[in-house]
């Protein structure tokens, strides 16, 4: 509009000044709404969650991270056919038992390709999709068009991070869903068998995964809230992904450091393979509920000072 000047302000709002009277004249310029803002102007219009996610869905890592869900339980498909059957003799018989069990059923091949991802695979998808959708924006200058649309600081957080944590969950059912697909018509579907479990039916054992795969998602919730607490401080995505990945990593480690006591239930890592509870007979699901209470008490800390840093920061990208 001519004679207007719009900005951001730090809380997302918009400021607007005017050459012309408040009220409309001969000239037709519109009254402006509540605030001084441009009439029909809704905040909670702007950026629909549709649009966002349709905009990640272009983006050449969304469909990649995507794509190599479903590549990898084929890969590992694939790998098994190559097994020449020869005895472990190298130390890895433990692997050899799981990747034995794999190959039972289309049940046993979904957990065994959740088992190899849990750990690395999974936080590096969630630490993409969370950690470089906002940075992203400011590495490539257009966060600041988008907060001049204008769209409040807050509502433009919360709907990235709502796409973010939509195709992180895309990213677990597409894995799980791909190789129960391949592991079925591959294997036939048969009980779900386990180190820690009497053999389970088809139906039960269906279930249990479904309380795995809904676990898991849950505490990957953390890696989630770190790596979106880091996507708004800096503005290199490559920084915010591996710092959480990375963060993760060294979370693991300290775990692993029995001097710790237990300084390392406080660790968001700790509770972390507690899904494997869920498999045995009984269930024990007392580490279940603390891990998931610990996750979401981190993943809300983490997700607050988000809120709280963008909400208050310079945006110049």
């Amino acid at each position: 509009m001519a004679g207007s000047s719009v900005a951001s302000s730090p809380g997302g709002g918009t400021s607007g000044t005017s050459g012309t009277s408040g009220t409309s004249g001969t000239s037709g310029t519109p009254a402006p709404g509540a605030g001084g803002a441009a009439a029909g102007y809704r905040p909670s219009a702007t950026l629909p969650f549709g649009a966002e996610f349709r905009r990640q869905a272009s983006r050449r890592r969304t469909q990649l991270a995507l794509g190599f869900m479903v590549l990898l339980p084929l890969i590992i498909l694939v790998a098994f056919q190559f097994d020449a059957g020869d005895d472990d003799g190298g130390g890895r018989g433990e692997f050899s038992s799981l990747a034995d069990l794999a190959t039972s059923g289309g049940l046993n091949f979904t957990l065994f390709s959740i088992l190899v991802s849990a750990s690395f695979l999974l936080v590096v998808v969630v630490a993409l999709f969370c950690g470089d959708t906002v940075a992203s924006e400011a590495s490539w200058g257009s966060l600041r068009y988008l907060l001049a649309v204008p769209v409040p600081r807050a509502r433009l957080l919360a709907v990235k991070l709502v796409v973010a944590l939509a195709y992180s969950g895309l990213a677990l059912l597409l894995l799980a869903g791909t190789a129960l697909l391949a592991g079925t018509l591959r294997y036939g579907w048969k009980p779900l068998s386990s180190q820690v479990s009497a053999e389970l039916a088809p139906a039960d054992g269906l279930l249990r995964l479904l309380g795995v795969l809904g676990y898991l998602a849950v505490v990957l919730l953390v890696v989630a809230g770190l790596a979106f607490l880091l996507s708004v401080t800096t503005d290199a995505a490559l920084g915010a992904v591996g710092g959480a990945v990375l963060l993760w990593i060294l979370s693991s480690i300290l775990d692993q450091i029995t001097a710790l006591g237990g300084l390392r239930n406080l660790l968001p890592t700790h509770y972390s393979s507690a899904w494997l509870g869920l498999l045995s007979t009984p269930m024990q699901t007392d580490d279940v509920v603390k891990g998931a209470f610990s996750a979401v008490v981190y993943a809300t800390l983490f997700w607050g000072l988000a809120f709280w840093r963008f909400t208050r920061k310079d945006v110049t990208s």
